[in-house]
């Protein structure tokens, strides 16, 4: 029977996982964790990534879970109110983009993948280098429990996110698409006028951007989009300083609203915004997926559902040859079809990431042009169409998914 082990429990880890198990494969999963709360986890979750889990058969564990749904966008411009569009439903047609704890989301995966007696799962387990043998990678060399142990199986899949440590170590080599953006993260309280917490708003204008959402704590989260390096002028300045340069570029309803709840704001948190892709994502013996294989930017909050979508791709591909005891060079082969039918939408949405934070620092003549047309693009209803082909994408994806095992 083959063993598989993976590392990093994440959303692609977690639910390839879970996939495999319930397909009677024997999964190790290492998670270098003891829990799931970190300083910082995406919450959106996008109706390609609540397809992901109807396709599972999780699709009423996560309704469980405590979420809001997304209704409506609003873009400012300088302060003043441009447009406002409703955002889309999702596959199943009930509401649109909903944000969700992640923590919670992980915990439920893990708990319906225990139910499988060939799933094991491993917390605290910090994964240190891959081990190889006769060519082929053929485990894990990990600390945990206060001491070094190695962990071995048929294949090994890295989940580990974007500091992979699988990936730092496979001597796989990556193309790089440098970013000019890194984001403060904070969050304040939810604001009177943020309807019932169902509302997104986006501020645009000044060399800066501002994107707010809410978060799953019933707070506000507040993503500041700066220009990268310029976070420690930031936080030498002291919060009073870097909420008030905030309230320069927002609308005066929400000026008010942070000035008000300054004390409450939270330390700001800086993402260092990486987005780049391995030009293979395989090795014999060893699979990458999720951020270890494309770190992806924070824009249109693309992360958890493309990891969740290339999960689904890799138990189609995987499934068949470990159920049947393939040889390795097979279960390599399989491997590699996963690169290959994700490929053009990871691709795709990395494309579209790069084009809003090009405009929004105005670096060429075009963005420059752009941005100062936008008020007359609105009232012609081209910003609004482009932007609705954008969205469209990243809440359903490139292509269709189809979760076939």
């Amino acid at each position: 029977m083959s063993h598989v082990i993976i590392v990093g429990a994440g959303p692609a880890g977690a639910s390839l996982a879970y996939l495999l198990a319930r397909r009677g494969i024997e999964v190790t999963l290492l998670e270098r964790q003891t829990d799931f709360e970190r300083e910082f986890r995406g919450e959106g979750l996008m109706p390609s990534g609540v397809d992901a889990f109807a396709q599972m058969g999780l699709k009423a564990e996560l309704d469980a879970l405590p979420y809001g749904h997304l209704a409506a966008a609003e873009l400012y411009r300088n302060g003043r109110r441009l447009l406002r569009f409703n955002m889309p439903q999702d596959l199943t047609g009930s509401a649109g983009p909903r944000f969700i704890s992640q923590p919670e989301v992980l915990e439920m995966i893990v708990a319906q993948a225990s139910r499988f007696p060939l799933f094991h799962m491993e917390r605290g387990a910090l994964a240190q280098d891959l081990i190889r043998e006769n060519g082929r990678v053929a485990g894990v060399r990990l600390y945990s429990r206060d001491h070094p142990r190695e962990v071995r199986g048929d294949f090994v899949v890295g989940a580990d996110g974007r500091g992979s440590v699988l990936r730092r170590t496979s001597g796989l080599h990556e193309q790089r698409f440098p970013q000019g953006f890194d984001v403060v993260w904070c969050k304040v309280p939810m604001p009177p006028f943020f309807e019932n917490g169902t509302l997104v708003r986006v501020y645009v204008g000044r060399g800066h951007f501002v994107f707010m959402f809410p978060a799953a704590d019933g707070r506000v989260q507040v993503a500041w989009i700066i220009e990268k390096g310029t976070f420690g002028e930031i936080h030498r300045q002291g919060p009073e300083a870097w909420i008030a340069d905030m309230c320069a570029h927002v609308s005066p309803d929400l000026a008010e609203h942070l000035r008000r709840c300054a004390s409450q704001v939270t330390q700001p948190f800086l993402l260092n915004v990486v987005s780049d892709r391995l030009e293979r994502w395989t090795a014999p013996g060893l699979l990458l997926i999720g951020d270890a294989a494309h770190p992806m930017s924070p824009v249109g909050a693309q992360g958890i559902n493309i990891a969740l979508r290339d999960a689904l791709v890799a138990a189609n591909h995987l499934v068949p040859v470990l159920a049947a005891g393939a040889s390795a060079p097979e279960i390599d082969a399989a491997a590699a079809r996963v690169q290959q039918k994700r490929l053009l939408e990871v691709s795709t949405i990395q494309k579209l990431q790069e084009r809003p934070p090009a405009i929004l620092f105005e670096k060429t003549m075009g963005s420059r042009l752009a941005l100062r047309l936008l008020p007359l693009l609105v009232r012609l209803g081209v910003a609004q169409r482009f932007a609705g082909s954008v969205v469209q994408r990243f809440a359903f994806g490139v292509s269709r998914v189809t979760l076939n095992v």
